[in-house]
């Protein structure tokens, strides 16, 4: 697999500002929104800002400036609102996280998700430093792959935890091996399609409206994808399990540009969720529960987490009860991580419901922006992918809490507690960091005067 000799980059004579001060302003405002909500908890919990509330915004503040150094002086055109909005959602489940720590001090998650995030913006930092050339991902396709599953076998053989097999405890320490697969199958499928793509597109036979790809084509990504998908059942991690299929379907349409895959893509789905939910055990309770969260209540055996995360909403309201005023705790173990969005529910209300939302859809769409800005189809693809990543965990986690799909157990980017996801997410950014630099960079001046490439892609 080698990396293509497409150069990835503006068009020469075409002027392209680098944005920096932007993304430093807006990373000062981030900045001061999360001490700002911080202080707020404080005040709405027990009537006083937090004694560490400056040590918290000096932290933060420091974090956000190495970042930005690191893309200033490494990747000084890449798009100017990815950093931002990363650090801001990180910076407010900080302090979600924290206000939950004040109604459980016998668990206090904030001091270690600080740790977790810190460890995130330094591979952030390490990815935008040392990685100068997307490309180059593309000729370790298979090395990402064999990765990939390797990382998913593991937990398999360590116990399961709240009816998953998909952590690994090591002492006091643990984490989730799955969460680093998914890049790694990210760079796997964008490097096989690029490679393919023509061939997916226009060979094998059709059937109905829909153009099926030789076997000998298809076959190899169809059998990486069963594969991790079939780990991750006996693991019963059907979040995750679904996440990968979607960004399979995803990436086979965006490479070949037929929309019968995503007929296809909703078929199985659809086919796959009534067996899983049908046979498992785990996943059939959830399904009973979302199908019905109020039967618990008519029992006589309370509230269950799905109906306490509805009761969450709905005393939210439109402006919410303000931070540290809500009762979200209520919903138990899994109020800081699967169910965190209920507290922002209840206490930013509707509206900051709304805003969170808007920041996730900003940043997936930059995502895409940068993707479609490129010249090079593995970046392209990569970009969309890893875009694809974060947009489908926002949709699954966000559907579960709030009754719309099945509950899966996943983390809300940067948002949820889980160390594992927020190093992870910050390696996405890091690299949609590179891809956006990659596709806004101008070329060297034409060799022949007068030559000028024509332009490809958004270059504002």
């Amino acid at each position: 697999m080698t990396a293509t000799t497409s150069p990835p980059r503006t068009p020469p004579g075409v002027h392209v500002p680098k944005r920096r001060g932007v993304e430093l302003s807006l990373l000062i405002g981030a900045v001061l929104l999360s001490v700002f909500g911080y202080m707020a908890v404080g005040l709405g919990h027990h009537g006083a800002v937090p004694p560490d509330a400056a040590r918290y915004g000096a932290g933060l503040g420091l974090l956000a400036l190495l970042a930005h150094l690191a893309v200033r002086f490494r990747a000084p055109f890449a798009d100017p609102l990815l950093l931002p909005i990363a650090v801001l959602l990180n910076g407010l489940g900080l302090v979600l996280i924290y206000r939950l720590d004040l109604e459980t001090p016998r668990d206090q998650a904030a001091p270690t998700q600080l740790v977790w995030s810190t460890l995130g913006v330094g591979l952030f930092i390490v990815v935008v430093v040392l990685l100068r050339d997307h490309r180059v991902l593309q000729r370790y396709a298979y090395l990402s792959v064999a990765a990939a599953l390797a990382l998913m076998i593991v937990p398999i053989f360590f116990p399961a935890v709240n009816g998953a097999k998909i952590w690994i405890r090591l002492g006091g320490l643990s984490f989730q091996p799955g969460e680093f697969a998914k890049i790694l199958l990210a760079v796997f499928f964008a490097a096989y399609l690029a490679a393919n793509r023509t061939a997916l597109a226009y060979t094998g036979r059709r059937i109905w409206r829909l153009q099926l790809p030789a076997g000998r084509v298809l076959g190899p990504i169809v059998a990486i994808w069963l594969l991790s998908v079939g780990v991750l059942i006996l693991e019963r991690d059907l979040g995750t399990s679904l996440l990968f299929f979607g960004l399979f379907v995803i990436m086979l349409y965006v490479a070949t540009g037929r929309t019968g895959w995503i007929a296809v893509g909703l078929l199985l789905a659809g086919l796959g969720a009534f067996a899983v939910g049908s046979l498992e055990p785990h996943v059939h309770s959830r399904v009973q529960d979302w199908l019905d969260p109020f039967a618990s209540i008519e029992a006589g055996d309370g509230p269950g987490q799905l109906a306490q995360s509805l009761f969450a909403f709905a005393a939210g309201g439109l402006l919410g009860t303000g931070l540290g005023l809500g009762h979200s705790v209520l919903i138990g173990f899994a109020a800081k991580s699967d169910f965190i969005l209920a507290t922002a529910g209840e206490e930013l209300g509707l509206v900051g419901l709304t805003a969170l939302f808007l920041l996730y859809a900003l940043l997936v769409g930059r995502g895409y922006r940068a993707g479609l800005a490129l010249r090079d189809p593995f970046g392209r693809l990569l970009a969309i992918g890893l875009a694809s990543i974060l947009a489908l965990q926002v949709f699954v986690i966000a559907g579960g809490v709030t009754g719309l799909i099945p509950l899966t157990g996943m983390a809300m980017p940067f948002l949820a507690q889980g160390g594992s996801s927020v190093v992870t997410n910050w390696v996405i950014v890091a690299l949609l960091i590179r891809l956006s630099d990659s596709a806004r960079t101008p070329l060297p001046e034409a060799a022949e005067p007068g030559v000028v490439a024509p332009v490809s892609g958004d270059v504002r």
